[in-house]
């Protein structure tokens, strides 16, 4: 299956450092993905596709989200809106 992705489409990339002592990186991966997060090639660790222009409160609520999804995963991780 081929998705075609917009270039004018917002992304948020997500960049995850692990922890021997924390989760597996593919139990990481599959909390992420639950979210619409998709693992990336490249500088960044996983994407999210907003199918829109996303408003600053709506990346911080994703932010939010993020934090939760992770909590108690021993990782820590980094977000970049564009």
């Amino acid at each position: 299956m081929v998705r075609l992705i917009r270039a004018d489409v917002m992304k948020t990339y997500l960049t995850v450092w692990f922890n021997t002592n924390g989760e597996k990186t593919s139990e990481v991966t599959s909390r992420l993905m639950s979210m619409g997060f998709r693992p990336v090639k490249g500088k960044h660790d996983y994407a999210y596709d907003w199918q829109k222009n996303a408003s600053v409160d709506e990346a911080i609520s994703l932010a939010d989200q993020v934090h939760s999804t992770l909590r108690g995963c021993n990782v820590t991780f980094k977000l970049e809106t564009a």
